[in-house]
């Protein structure tokens, strides 16, 4: 038996981070490999995330693995649905739907330093071991609730936007939407003709572009089967586009004012109402928080059963929601449009290392990893989506798959050095971050809060740069970065 097949592996998280690394061991002969999965299906946030509307904001032909295209995609922007099946396709493909543990949700894990293994325990009270622990959870798998006094109060149905309740009628209703991110401006003008009335309670306007969408026709679908290379240079149009958008961040400011005169033609375009406009014009840098794409949001909120409002909210109460200003505005239903825990990496799971060390602790003044995937003092410990690798602009799946290569030879280096540990040198990291940290600066992220800043202001989810810069400075695994010891 080689020593590859001898190396176990554990992986938390059955979304595209989860299945990406997983089929990427299992190419190069590792087969010992169990996904644990907290629900009941695979797929992440596009198992969770189903209100109306729902779909990715980056072109599908690029949302998607590079080894695994679909060339019959319903739609260049596709939905909720179009995704999770495609999950749940390649999965089964890969031969990974019997290696998922469902309903096994971690809720601690510790690293032995007598054998070198993980030690994980789940919610069940069940315990496994591994040799290697990744955590795939990703960013975006906490909803985040607002703390609003007298949330309880409400007599009404209420309920997050990513825990949608599709038990409740709308129809008719008068309908409280908290909240206007990117989940928001995708249900809101889906909801927006069933409702009585629709109140929308803005903090902060977004930057909206235009959401040049359209359905994938029979020829198309064929086209990109048949004809060798035609969905390979869909997919490069579309990665060129974002790569080209994503040097505004840094390099080349003009690219940014060009977004923003674009997203400003938008608004003037779709918005008549000099007040409504003024309204929803940003009062911050383009990208500070994440620009929305969409072609029905604007329109949506022109109709006549739409209110926007952004008087602070000061209390939930039995009949609604009040404003700063003493208006109880009405509702029979709340949507918390509010996002997610976003800086609170792998919580609520406690992570323990060497020494006893627990990782948010390590991480009090917010998170940080070696290229977002290993930390010191947690050996044999790797993180898909980590720290600073979500993007401004692009796909997080090219990412992902960026990390999954880069963690598989990590893995081929403890495979062939048995009873050993891996852990990234201090040092190492350290100079890393602080690099990065100096480049995140230069930024636009630093001009707002968003859910890319933790409460102290540090920068902890996005990369600073193209997607190439990554992928070029992770494309090969240098042990000279890590310590290689035996365990004790």
């Amino acid at each position: 038996m080689s020593a590859a097949r001898r190396l176990s592996v554990l992986v938390i998280g059955a979304g595209f981070g989860g299945i990406g690394v997983a089929i990427e061991l299992r190419r190069h002969g590792f087969d010992d490999i169990a996904i644990l999965e907290k629900a009941q299906d695979l797929g992440g946030v596009w198992r969770e995330n189903t209100y109306p509307g729902a779909a990715c904001d980056v072109p599908s032909p690029l949302y998607s693995y590079s080894f695994e295209p679909k060339p019959d995609w319903p739609q260049r922007y596709s939905g909720q649905s179009a995704i999770h099946e495609y999950l749940r396709a390649v999965a089964g493909r890969h031969g990974l739907l019997d290696r998922i543990e469902f309903g096994a949700e971690v809720t601690e894990a510790a690293f032995d330093e007598k054998t070198g293994r993980w030690s994980v325990h789940t919610a069940d009270g069940a315990t496994r071991t591994a040799d290697v622990l990744i955590s795939a959870v990703g960013q975006l798998s906490r909803p985040q609730l607002p703390d609003i006094p007298g949330v309880d109060s409400f007599t009404g149905q209420a309920f997050h936007s990513a825990l949608w309740d599709h038990r409740v009628d709308l129809t008719g209703k008068k309908v409280a939407c908290i909240g206007t991110g990117a989940s928001a401006i995708q249900y809101v003008p889906q909801i927006q003709p069933q409702v009585e009335h629709l109140t929308l309670f803005q903090r902060t306007a977004a930057w909206v572009l235009p959401k040049f969408d359209t359905d994938y026709s029979p020829v198309q679908h064929k086209l990109f089967a048949r004809i060798p290379g035609m969905l390979q240079l869909e997919r490069f149009g579309w990665w060129l586009t974002a790569e080209i958008s994503s040097l505004g961040l840094v390099e080349l400011p003009i690219i940014s004012r060009l977004v923003a005169r674009m997203a400003a033609r938008n608004l003037r375009k779709n918005v008549d109402d000099p007040e409504l406009r003024a309204t929803l014009t940003p009062d911050y840098p383009i990208a500070c928080k994440r620009t929305l794409f969409s072609s029905d949001y604007y329109p949506a909120l022109t109709q006549p059963n739409v209110e926007v409002t952004t008087a602070a909210i000061t209390e939930i109460t039995p009949r609604g929601v009040r404003t700063g200003d003493g208006t109880v505005h009405e509702a029979e239903v709340i949507i918390y449009g509010t996002g997610f825990k976003g800086t609170e990496f792998l919580w609520p799971m406690r992570i323990t290392g060497r020494d006893g060390r627990e990782l948010a602790d390590t991480w009090s003044d917010g998170a940080h990893a070696y290229y977002g995937m290993t930390v010191p003092d947690f050996p044999n410990f790797f993180m898909v989506y980590g720290p600073n690798t979500n993007l401004g602009v692009g796909s997080i799946i090219y990412m992902i798959e960026s990390q999954a290569r880069y963690i598989r030879q990590a893995v081929q280096l403890l495979a062939g050095e048995p009873g050993h540990i891996l852990e990234v040198r201090a040092a190492t990291e350290r100079a890393y971050n602080d690099a990065l940290q100096k480049r995140l600066e230069r930024t636009p992220w630093n001009f707002c809060s968003s859910w890319y800043r933790n409460a102290a202001g540090k920068i902890t989810n996005n990369w600073p740069g193209t997607v190439t810069r990554y992928r070029r400075r992770v494309r090969t695994f240098d042990p000279r970065d890590y310590t290689l010891t035996p365990a004790a």
